[in-house]
């Protein structure tokens, strides 16, 4: 999906959801960003229709109705009480998930248009919820693979990649009719049929080096019926793999509990004048253990071994240094 029309359903959710009136879709039309870019009425219906098709496949319940028995077309809205969740009990150690979870779907890109859309709608004279923080405007951080890809799979075009094994340093061009993207194991993989290879096989996206390149014309691949990507990532993928090194980390008293749950402790360290556990932890994907570690800040110190020390601490200095945003 392109940013534009990303930004295009957002504004969209959030006119339907801020307002308790049916909204028409000419009203729509003016009040929406996004839309004033259709050349012709037909241009706008096309596209009007595929942005209502797309957010009922996601799920969000549209209503459609009058708001009196003079208006002669009918108009669209959100009810809340369909949108929004219920309660929810959350444990310490789920809310901290959460918490994560917020930081990580933040974005301050299409924050910006979510405001622009409420101020546009509140001067249109449509009534709005004063209260902003009802509202979501999510977006995932994935591998720079994964917008090109997406947009091949939903486009059914082949695309063209360098990748690189893990048991090898070199990179090779694969070929692929893909099927889909799916996330196992908090990574996340295209599956496809494999030219090169003339079989179904499924790619690291973290490990595509380079831009993902479409080949060829829309519409050539289509998706096997009987294929679960989910099911076929975890069966080509190992299922218990042996610990590849086992670090020895200092972690101070009470934080980077993710760290925690993956550790053992065996002994206590005082590190400045921060008290802390010594812990081991079996490292199973080393290559994104820095990554993971540098992420809990001055919480967690590598003691061993020396090179992911340093890989550590290279992560921090760089981020000092704004390298990382």
């Amino acid at each position: 999906m392109s940013t534009a029309r990303a930004e295009r359903l957002v504004n969209l959710v959030l006119a339907l959801l801020s307002t308790r009136q049916y909204l028409t879709a000419e009203r729509i039309r003016g009040i929406v960003p996004g839309y004033a870019d259709a050349a012709t009425d037909e241009a706008f219906s096309r596209m009007f229709e595929r942005d209502k098709t797309e957010l009922r496949e996601l799920g969000i319940p549209l209503e459609t109705g009058r708001n009196s028995v003079f208006d002669s077309v009918e108009g669209y809205r959100i009810a809340r009480r369909d949108y929004e969740l219920g309660e929810i009990d959350l444990a310490p150690d789920e809310a901290a998930a959460v918490a994560l979870a917020v930081r990580l779907w933040d974005s301050p890109e299409l924050t910006g248009q979510a405001q622009g859309a409420l101020v546009k709608l509140r001067a249109a004279g449509v009534e709005v919820d004063e209260n902003p923080s009802t509202l979501v405007e999510p977006r995932v951080h994935t591998e720079p693979a994964f917008a090109p890809l997406l947009a091949a799979v939903q486009r059914g075009q082949v695309v063209r990649f360098d990748y690189r094994r893990s048991d090898s340093p070199e990179r090779r061009s694969r070929t692929l009719e893909p099927w889909g993207v799916v996330s196992w194991k908090g990574r996340w993989y295209v599956v496809g049929h494999d030219r090169d290879r003339a079989a179904p096989r499924c790619f690291r996206l973290s490990r595509i080096i380079g831009a993902v390149k479409a080949v060829g014309k829309p519409g050539a691949v289509t998706r096997p019926p009987d294929v679960n990507l989910l099911e076929f990532v975890a069966g080509t993928t190992p299922h218990d793999p042996s610990p590849a090194a086992t670090a020895r980390l200092w972690v101070a008293e009470g934080r980077a509990a993710g760290v925690r749950r993956h550790a053992r402790v065996v002994g206590r360290m005082t590190v400045g004048a921060d008290d802390g556990d010594v812990v081991e932890i079996d490292l199973f994907y080393p290559e994104s253990a820095a990554d993971w570690i540098a992420g809990h800040g001055p919480d967690v110190v590598v003691l061993e071994p020396d090179v992911l020390a340093k890989a550590v601490q290279d992560r921090l200095e760089a981020v000092v240094h704004g390298e990382h945003g």
